[in-house]
């Protein structure tokens, strides 16, 4: 009985383990510029497709709203704009991609690479223009 109780406990465990290798939840955003904490970033996957939204503002912006976006973001205020649009997982892989990620203070649209790292508690998020390569990495820390 132990045994079986013992079994079950460490099944379950390691299911909670697989389950945080997705960048689903709520994520902290790290300013480039001074290392500090940024945004809180809210990820939902709906059908398949991953998208991401600013849900609060851990620093103040000159610009409240999005209006260097090029797009049917603009004019938007940053806290509630969705930032990630499109990212699907590819086979086989803990890794989100195809989709892309706007920076709400340049305007600028970058194609980007989501992989969950350390166990689920970090999201390395790559963004980029034509290639990988050419592009920057940011680590996101998990909030839930």
């Amino acid at each position: 009985m132990i045994r079986s109780t013992l079994a079950t406990l460490l099944a379950l465990s390691s299911l909670s383990a697989l389950a945080q290798m997705t960048p689903v939840g709520l994520w902290q955003t790290i300013s480039d510029v001074d290392g500090k904490p940024a945004a809180e970033v809210r990820v939902i996957e709906t059908g398949g497709v991953v998208t991401a939204v600013v849900e609060k503002a851990l620093k103040q912006s000159g610009e409240p709203n999005c209006d260097k976006c090029p797009d049917d973001r603009k004019g938007k205020p940053k806290v509630g704009l969705q930032i990630i649009r499109d990212a699907k997982k590819t086979d086989g892989k803990d890794v989100w991609e195809g989709g892309n990620i706007i920076d709400p203070d340049s305007g600028t649209i970058y194609r980007l690479k989501l992989t969950p790292i350390d166990g689920g508690k970090k999201l390395e998020l790559r963004a980029f223009v034509g290639v990988a390569l050419l592009g920057r990495t940011q680590t996101w820390v998990r909030v839930q």
